[in-house]
């Protein structure tokens, strides 16, 4: 192979690297907000992850399935933003408790830092302990699979780099 082949095969390599950590972070997402929607539902957590939409608006279509979708959506595509953070800071890190302290910190930034952008949203000193629990617990599992998931990703990146260099110089 080619010097010019490897270094082709290795952009493809890159690109779909993006690619799968803009997939990664949007189904993290959906999933998350998902996982907060049933909690909510079944009574875990005292709010809705469609703080993020009845902050901002009181239309009555977002207490309808239509806000479920709209919620989903919205926080699947916020997501995408929060993995390629984690993929420009974290990426290397190959413990599972890089994701792990990583979703706690993005719970902390959310509960503290944005509280006041989301009036639907209650503050932690009224969260009972279900939904401090609930929540924390939906966020481990959210940056440990963001975490994990990239860091998988760009080390099997790595490994196919260094599978190429090595080609290509014997």
């Amino acid at each position: 192979m080619s010097s010019n082949e490897n270094e082709n095969t290795l952009q493809e390599d890159k690109r779909l690297l993006f690619a799968n950590v803009f997939a990664i972070g949007f189904f993290g997402g959906i999933f998350a907000s998902l996982a907060g929607i049933v909690a909510h539902y079944f009574k875990f957590m005292e709010f809705s992850p469609k703080f993020i939409l009845t902050s901002w608006s009181d239309m009555t279509w977002i207490d309808r399935w239509q806000g479920m979708v709209m919620t989903v959506l919205v926080f699947g595509i916020l997501s995408i933003g929060i993995a390629f953070i984690y993929y420009g800071l974290l990426k290397k890190m190959k413990s599972i408790f890089a994701g792990i302290i990583y979703g706690l910190f993005c719970w902390v930034i959310l509960v503290f830092a944005l509280k006041p952008m989301f009036s639907d949203l209650p503050t932690f000193s009224k969260m009972t302990s279900n939904s401090i629990i609930t929540s924390v617990c939906i966020f481990i599992l959210y940056g440990l699979f963001i975490g994990y998931s990239i860091s998988y990703d760009h080390h099997e990146y790595l490994r196919q780099k260094e599978i190429a260099q090595n080609q290509s110089g014997s």
